[in-house]
C-alpha cells in the first residue's frame, strides 16, 4: 500500500483556510459585478462552495449558529449564479464537441444566447443583494470558532477521515453502474473531502492536491456530459434522428474515456484512494482521533469545561481502580472503557441548554452528531444514555430508551452512569483528582479508598446519593473511605563522587 509522504523538513505549505475563502468571496463578487464572464462566475461559486463545505464540516463539531448562518447568507448568491454557470458550461462543451457548421451546435448556441440576458439579469440581481456586512461579521466570529479544531490536529484528521470514508463508499457505489446519479454523488463527496483536507490538513493537501483536483475535474466533466445529454434529448430541434444520434454517440465516447481514466487511477494497488487512506489515522490512531474530535465538541459546547475536566479525571481513575480490583465484568471491557472516556468528556454538553433537563438535552444533542470513526451505533447510543443518566433520576425499567435495551446493555448503562455520578459526588466533596484512588473487593462489599476525603455528614450524604446507581449494578455495598494522600516523592540530588588524586607516574 502507498504511504503518505510528508513535505521536506522546514517547508511550510500554503494554507487556505476559511478566512481566506470568505475574503475571496468578497473579491470575486466585485469581479462578477463588473463582468459576468465564465471565469468570474466560476471563481465566485468555487469560493462560496469552499466556505459552505468547511461550515458543514465544522457544524459536526461545533453547533454554534454562526455556521448555518454563513451557509444561509451565501445560499441565494450561489444558487442565483448556478443557472448562468450551467449555460456557460454547456456552451463551452457544444463548441468543443462539434464544428461551427453542425446544425445541432448552431441550434443549441442560439438557445443559450436567447436565455443569456435573463440569466445575467438574475445573476446581477442576487449579486447586488448579497449582504457583505453580515458576511464580514460572520467571518470574524467564525475565525475564532475555527480554532476549536487546530490545523493538522488529530481532530482535523478525524474530520478528514469521516469525509474520506463517505466519499469512498460513494466511489464503490458508482463503480457498480454508469448511471449519472451515483457518479454525481461521488463528485460531491470527493469535493467535500478535498475541501476538508485543504482547510484542515494543509501538509496533506500540498502532497495530494494535484490528484484530488484531477479526479474532481474528471468527475465534473462526466457530470457536464450527463447534463448535456439531457439538453440534447429535450431539445425540440427539427433535424433528422441521425444527427441527434451522432451527438449522443460523441457524448458517450467522451464520457467513457473519462470513466476509463478514472478506473485506471482508482483501482488496484496504486489506487489514489489507497494513497489518501494511508495518510489518515489507522489502527489505534482512529480511536485517538475520534476522541480528539469529541473533545473539540466538548470545548465548543460545555460552559463549565474546568469542572467537567475535573470530574472526567476522577471518573477515569474510578473505572481503572474498579478494574484493578476485578470489581465487575464491565470494568474489564475495553470498549466500555472507551465509552467512559468519551462520556466523561461530554457529560457537560447539555448544560449549555437552559432547559429543565440538561441531561436529556445532552442525549438529544449527542445522538444528532455523526457517529465517530471506529464507533458502532450501539456504542454511541450507550454513550448517550450514560450521559443521559449521569445525574437526575436513575434509569427505570419503564423508561423508554432504557427499556428497549437488553439486560447486559442496561447493566452497562448503570456501570457507566454510576461511575459518572460517583465522580460528580466526589468532586463536590473536594476530590479534584483521581490520584491514589484504590478499590478492594471482598465477598461482602467493595471498599473504595479516596485520599483526602473529608469524613463528615455532608460528605456521607453526597456519597450515599452518588454511589447508589453503581451499587445497583455491583449488587453489593460500595463503602467509600478516606485514605492518606499519597506522599510526594522528592528526588534527592545525587551525592558527588569522591575525588581521588592521581599520582603522576615516574
Amino acid at each position: 500500500m502507498a504511504t503518505f509522504t510528508a513535505l521536506p523538513s522546514g517547508s511550510r505549505p500554503e494554507h487556505r483556510g476559511l478566512s481566506f475563502w470568505m475574503d475571496r468571496v468578497i473579491k470575486e463578487l466585485e469581479k462578477v459585478r463588473l463582468s459576468l464572464d465564465a471565469d468570474s462566475v466560476h471563481d465566485l461559486r468555487v469560493a462560496i462552495r469552499r466556505c459552505r463545505s468547511v461550515a458543514a464540516v465544522m457544524e459536526e463539531v461545533d453547533p454554534d449558529p454562526a455556521w448555518p448562518a454563513m451557509r444561509k447568507v451565501a445560499r441565494k448568491l450561489f444558487r442565483g449564479l448556478g443557472a448562468l454557470r450551467d449555460a456557460q458550461v454547456m456552451d463551452e462543451w457544444v463548441k468543443k464537441l462539434a464544428p461551427e457548421t453542425d446544425p445541432v451546435r448552431t441550434y443549441l448556441q442560439v438557445s443559450f444566447e436567447s436565455n443569456e440576458p435573463k440569466l445575467q439579469e438574475n445573476a446581477l440581481r442576487v449579486a447586488g443583494k448579497f449582504d457583505q456586512k453580515s458576511w464580514r461579521r460572520l467571518e470574524r466570529a467564525l475565525r475564532q470558532r475555527s480554532r476549536l479544531v487546530p490545523i493538522g490536529s488529530l481532530a482535523a484528521e478525524c474530520l478528514a477521515l469521516e469525509r474520506f470514508e463517505r466519499a469512498r463508499e460513494l466511489h464503490a457505489k458508482a463503480l457498480r453502474t454508469e448511471k449519472p446519479k451515483p457518479w454525481h454523488s461521488l463528485r460531491i463527496g470527493l469535493k467535500r473531502f478535498r475541501y476538508t483536507v485543504e482547510s484542515l490538513l494543509p501538509e496533506h493537501y500540498a502532497v495530494w492536491s494535484d490528484d484530488l483536483k484531477r479526479l474532481q475535474d474528471m468527475l465534473g466533466e462526466i457530470h457536464d456530459l450527463d447534463v448535456l445529454t439531457e439538453v440534447v434529448k429535450k431539445s425540440d430541434l427539427l433535424e433528422t434522428e441521425d444527427s441527434l444520434k451522432l451527438w449522443q454517440e460523441i457524448i458517450e465516447r467522451e464520457r467513457n474515456q473519462r470513466f476509463e481514466t478514472y478506473r485506471q487511477l482508482t483501482l488496484g494497488k496504486t489506487s489514489l484512494w489507497n494513497l489518501w487512506r494511508s495518510g489518515l489515522p489507522t489502527n489505534g490512531r482512529v480511536e485517538a482521533a475520534a476522541l480528539a474530535r469529541l473533545r473539540a465538541t466538548a470545548r465548543a459546547v460545555d460552559p463549565h469545561a474546568r469542572r467537567t475536566s475535573q470530574i472526567s479525571r476522577v471518573a477515569v481513575a474510578l473505572f481503572e481502580a474498579f478494574k484493578r480490583a476485578d470489581s465487575a465484568p464491565a470494568f474489564s471491557d475495553a470498549s466500555l472503557h472507551r465509552v467512559l472516556l468519551a462520556a466523561a468528556r461530554l457529560h457537560g454538553v447539555g448544560e449549555a441548554d437552559a432547559g429543565k433537563s440538561p441531561q436529556k438535552a445532552a442525549r438529544k444533542f449527542l445522538l444528532a452528531l455523526p457517529v465517530p470513526p471506529g464507533w458502532s451505533n450501539d456504542d454511541w447510543e450507550l454513550l448517550a444514555l450514560a450521559v443521559r443518566y449521569h445525574r437526575g433520576a436513575e434509569p427505570r425499567a419503564k423508561d423508554r430508551p432504557f427499556s428497549k435495551l437488553s439486560a447486559a446493555q442496561q447493566d452497562s448503562v448503570r456501570a457507566l452512569a454510576g461511575v459518572l455520578r460517583l465522580a460528580r459526588a466526589l468532586r463536590k466533596c473536594g476530590v479534584l483528582t483521581g490520584a491514589g484512588l484504590r478499590a478492594e473487593k471482598s465477598t461482602d462489599a467493595i471498599v473504595l479508598r479516596v485520599p483526602g476525603l473529608i469524613d463528615d455528614i455532608d460528605t456521607a450524604a453526597r456519597l450515599a446519593a452518588g454511589k447508589h446507581l453503581l451499587e445497583d449494578y455491583l449488587r453489593m455495598p460500595l463503602i467509600v473511605k478516606t485514605a492518606a494522600k499519597p506522599e510526594k516523592v522528592v528526588a534527592l540530588a545525587p551525592r558527588p563522587a569522591p575525588e581521588f588524586a592521581v599520582a603522576a607516574s615516574d
